[in-house]
């Protein structure tokens, strides 16, 4: 058994769970990492027409179809030049419609790390005026604040309607 395995399986019986965490500005965020499909280096997609910003168009990986969101345009945060860090993570999304892979564009991919289920934090509650459904819980991982993502929230059905059905 490989040492990676074997962390996965001590992770696991501990109660914990690997997350890819990522940049965005100076903000880190996480997802599960059983989630992650690919992570590839920026390069230019096909537009959807009448798509909404956020999503950038779609990719395509090996034969297969993937819409691309950027994260930065999805959490309306100020807009960054697409550079050689530039990094989309292609993950495996859950929708009303079934599973399906999808492209998010962020700055930098960090490190995978082990996230305690006793270490992680609920969302805050801002009141209506701030979306915090897609925000799984945070965590203090190293003295630094990581926000983990709810993928499926995040993406959303209204993406997933947009980025499959383009004339809807």
């Amino acid at each position: 058994m490989s040492n990676q395995v074997a962390a996965q399986i001590d992770a696991a019986a501990a109660g914990s769970n690997q997350v890819l965490t990522f940049t965005l500005g100076e903000e880190t965020y996480g997802v599960d990492i059983l989630r992650v499909q690919e992570i590839r280096g920026w390069s230019p997609v096909t537009r959807i027409p009448q798509a909404p910003s956020h999503v950038l168009g779609v990719l395509n990986l090996r034969g297969s179809i993937v819409p691309i969101v950027d994260l930065r345009m999805r959490f309306n945060l100020q807009h960054a030049e697409y550079t050689p860090l530039t990094v989309i993570i292609v993950l495996s999304v859950q929708s009303p419609i079934g599973r399906r892979d999808f492209g998010v564009v962020v700055d930098g991919v960090s490190d995978v790390i082990d996230v305690a289920a006793s270490d992680v934090k609920p969302a805050p509650e801002f009141g209506a005026h701030v979306s915090t459904e897609f925000i799984e819980g945070l965590a203090s991982v190293q003295g630094r604040m990581v926000m983990l993502l709810d993928i499926d929230q995040l993406i959303g059905a209204d993406v997933t309607g947009v980025a499959l059905n383009p004339a809807a």
